[in-house]
């Protein structure tokens, strides 16, 4: 039974109970806190589990737990050691001067922190914008209305003050509410050793105020409606900030693939975020954080089912159907009055099926439960008037005296009522247009089990047996593999779907019973909620291992998360360093090294080039340019550089100096390969407007930056396994970068590069003690892992003061950062000054010669499996 509490004027125990006893408490969370640390979820959604009553003297409050939300059936999946505290708004109005009081007595008694929000902005938050703006577009309803009921749900109260389009005052709104939850979070939060999980799309904007305030918490979200797909979302003028919301999660639940994948999408085409999957895990990199997508379905809460099945109620009612729909064959909908429910649809397609299989006049019964509707709106009462009139013409058209066909219920039905029809109907159909996961087909194949043990006389006899006509536009159609589908909007369909239910051998529909019965009680709400858990703890068990820095304004707002060690350059450092070593190596990248990624002039500029002419002028010095770019392009910027080294095209072109010729980096190859990439990436850039090829000398590389996102970035990986397959026996690697997929031999990277100029260094007789490698990209990554590594393989002097550096503070196997290409340049300014005098021209040059003459050729090596890009 659901615990009771009474709050008075002032707190008294509950009624009628001994708290000694343990009855009283097994269905109460802890009322206390442990005196040890432990980790401790938080629940947190739009409503508490709680029903709230005044007292009927009007002196106090009666709390009861609601037995039916999932909210509260969750708790049945989370570890025993796990205290659970739900924060959420109460169904109940209370006043100002006593909501202190009701909070208290919920926290200490129902481990419940309840969010009381002005009325005002409760009505301009859950009406204004949660109904009006996000539950239609969810759905896949455009604003094409500006009229006030336009979407069909808005309390009247609101219609005055909302819009059926976009309204800045309803989201600001709903972002003030979700800091109502916030706020209350924060009351009662341990970040150290809790869990957040926040539930649906009341509350999508909470996680960046949670991620603001505490950088390592974890935070989990689940989203209990259908996501749209991009072309609906992206008409939301708020999208990037719900989509950079809820990218503060650690994890992100959704009912099926296809929602998860519409998010996904949204990542894509907006954000430029790709997703990848790893051992079955789908994944998101946000800023050096991995985002998790969780994919799993909720289900019911079997225990409380089968305890409706039990009660002597259900036998009462159930004895009272049975006579009543005695030699008839029921089909039963339960649904909620709503535009998106697909009611009369489904009464049509009944309707042409008693039309087309006449032999079903007089003995199919469509029983439709509609709970009644929490809303108004002119579209909501077109569709109760078309159902009305649905139903009248039906029942005139075949009912016959003491049959009518169709047997409609709008008024609220108790559980143990619903679960009454659930036993005798033959078949559940569900035409829903839109839903989330719905939960009746589930409901439905439990009831019909049974309870386990009943020997009730009113049980339906014989093999367990159930049929199930759902929509394929619902959440748990991919679930039930042995429901009939069907596409709603196809009445004919849709009727033949339900003649052929309640036509299928009987043996037939106890096979899809049993089927749907294993997998419904295998994969109830405690299934659910623990594999959640798990995912959660999966993905944050690197959290307190990480540098987190927190940047960015309002939903703008993100947390970068990186290696412990990872910091900022320091000029001081460097410059000591560099003063103090005797031989040093010097290697930079170009684009978004030397110059912004984003400068329409990709030339270096008069000081870029004045700085590196200066470190060159040091004979202790080997400078070199390691870019993606092509040779030419290089050789001609950099002419007034004549002692810098190049490595154009990630380092298959090496040239020492001006003055010297251009070498490649491995023996002579054979490009035969290119005859057969070319085709393909041709194929590819007619298909894919906005697309192009760059042909280099040592390589192909087919850009899609300009292209449609979202299909840019889909005929990206196609054409990456369409290229494996077609060179998978020649050497070359195929790789993916920002904006590009590139094909080029192997063995060549800027890593190589580096390790090749440093054995050169050691060739010449003094190994470098001062190394420092600089790039802003993939390509560099290479260069930075295999420099990692070097001193342990004595390519460098063992006390080498080493510098790798990435620009922007992100994910990196650099140990250092600077912010961008100025703070690059300042830093090589100063190194620049400095530098001392040239010392002695000739051994300069000399030293030049030297390097130059080596057979830079003699190694064959794989390159680095990362993917690169040009710069």
């Amino acid at each position: 039974m659901s615990r009771v509490m009474t709050v008075p004027g002032t707190l008294s125990e509950l009624d009628g109970e001994d708290e000694s006893e343990p009855a009283a408490t097994s269905s109460v969370a802890s009322d206390a806190p442990s005196s040890v640390a432990a980790d401790r979820l938080i629940v947190v959604s739009n409503q508490l589990p709680i029903v709230a009553r005044r007292r009927p003297d009007g002196r106090g409050w009666s709390f009861v737990w609601d037995d039916d939300s999932l909210l509260l059936q969750l708790r049945d999946g989370i570890p025993e050691d796990m205290e659970v505290l739900f924060v959420g708004s109460l169904r109940a109005d209370v006043p100002v001067a006593e909501q202190d009081e009701v909070s208290q007595a919920l926290l200490d008694r129902f481990r419940c922190a309840p969010v009381f929000l002005p009325d005002r902005l409760n009505d301009r938050f859950y009406h204004g914008f949660c109904k009006r703006q996000l539950w239609p577009l969810f759905h896949y309803m455009l604003p094409f209305s500006s009229s006030a009921s336009a979407a069909g749900t808005t309390s009247s109260s609101s219609a005055a003050t909302c819009n059926g389009r976009f309204d800045r005052s309803a989201w600001e709104a709903y972002v003030l509410a979700n800091k109502f939850f916030f706020e209350k979070v924060v009351e009662v939060i341990n970040p150290e050793d809790d869990y957040v999980w926040v539930h649906d799309y009341h509350l999508m904007a909470l996680p960046t105020f949670l991620r603001r305030c505490f950088n390592r918490l974890r935070i989990g979200f689940f989203l209990h409606s259908p996501f749209p797909s991009s072309e609906i979302y992206r008409t939301l003028p708020v999208r990037e900030e719900i989509l950079k919301a809820l990218l503060n999660c650690d994890l992100i639940g959704f009912h099926t693939f296809d929602y998860a994948r519409h998010f996904l999408s949204c990542c894509s085409r907006m954000l430029g975020i790709e997703y990848q999957s790893k051992r079955g895990y789908i994944e998101l990199d946000y800023f050096g954080r991995t985002v998790g997508i969780k994919i799993m379905p909720v289900g019911v809460h079997m225990g409380q089912l089968e305890l409706g099945l039990r009660l002597p109620d259900r036998e009462w009612r159930l004895s009272e159907l049975q006579r009543q729909f005695q030699g008839k064959t029921v089909l039963l909908g339960v649904d909620d009055m709503d535009i998106f429910k697909g009611i009369n649809l489904k009464l049509l397609a009944f309707e042409n099926m008693l039309r087309t299989h006449p032999k079903w006049q007089g003995r199919a019964v469509l029983v439709q439960i509609a709970n009644p509707a929490r809303g108004r709106g002119k579209d909501l009462e077109a569709i109760q008037a078309e159902i009305e009139e649905s139903c009248q013409r039906i029942n005139g058209d075949f009912g016959q005296s003491g049959y009518s066909p169709v047997v409609f219920i709008g008024r609220d039905v108790s559980s143990v009522e619903k679960i009454a029809y659930y036993t005798i109907a033959e078949c559940v159909v569900v035409t829903a247009v839109r839903d989330g996961m719905n939960l009746t087909p589930y409901e439905y194949v439990v009831c019909r089990q049974g309870a386990p043990g009943s020997q009730s006389v009113s049980e339906v006899s014989g093999p367990k047996k159930s049929m199930l006509v759902v929509s394929e536009f619902i959440g748990c159609s991919p679930s039930l593999s042995g429901a009939i589908r069907v596409n709603p909007w196809n009445i004919e369909a849709t009727a033949e779907a339900m003649n052929e239910a309640i036509s299928m051998p009987e043996q037939e529909k106890q096979l899809r019973h049993e089927k749907h019965y294993r997998y419904v009680r295998s994969h109830d709400v405690a299934y659910w909620s623990k594999s959640f858990i798990i995912d959660l703890e999966r993905v944050c068990k690197d959290h307190f291992k990480r540098t987190c820095w927190g940047i960015g304004l309002g939903f703008g707002f993100r947390v970068v998360a990186l290696d412990p060690h990872f910091t900022k350059l320091n000029m001081d450092s460097i410059i000591n360093a560099y003063e103090l070593s005797e031989s040093r190596a010097i290697l930079l990248d170009y684009d978004g090294t030397l110059v912004p990624q984003t400068s329409l002039n990709k030339e270096p500029s008069p000081q870029v080039l004045s700085i590196i002419n200066t470190l060159c002028s040091d004979s202790r010095n080997i400078v070199f340019l390691v870019s993606g770019r092509d040779k030419d392009t290089l050789g001609k910027w950099f002419s007034s550089c004549p002692r810098l080294g190049i490595a154009a095209e990630h380092g298959y072109f090496l040239r020492w100096s001006r003055e010297e010729e251009w070498q490649t980096c491995t023996q002579a190859l054979d490009f035969g390969w290119m005859q057969m990439a070319k085709p393909v990436m041709n194929l590819y850039t007619e298909a894919t407007d906005g697309s192009y090829i760059e042909a280099k000398e040592s390589a192909l590389v087919w850009h899609h930056q300009d292209a449609d996102l979202g299909f840019g970035s889909s005929q990206a990986k196609e054409m990456l396994d369409h290229l494996e397959s077609v060179l998978a026996n020649e050497p070359v690697s195929v790789k993916s970068g920002q904006f590009i997929v590139e094909v080029k031999p192997q063995g060549i990277s800027k890593g190589i590069v580096a390790e090749r100029i440093l054995a050169s260094v050691k060739e010449r007789g003094k190994q470098a003690d001062f190394l420092l490698c600089i790039g802003d990209d993939r390509s560099d990554e290479d260069m930075f892992e295999n420099i990692a590594d070097i001193i342990g393989r004595n390519l460098v002097a063992p006390r080498t003061a080493l510098f790798a550096c990435t620009v922007g503070q992100k994910p990196s196997k650099a140990k250092f950062y600077l912010d961008d290409t100025f703070e690059v340049v300042t830093m090589l300014s100063a190194l620049a000054d400095a530098t001392g005098p040239e010392l002695e021209t000739d051994s300069a040059d000399e030293s030049v010669a030297y390097i130059s003459s080596l057979d830079i050729g003699d190694e064959q090596s794989e390159s680095s499996d990362k993917p690169v890009e040009g710069s």
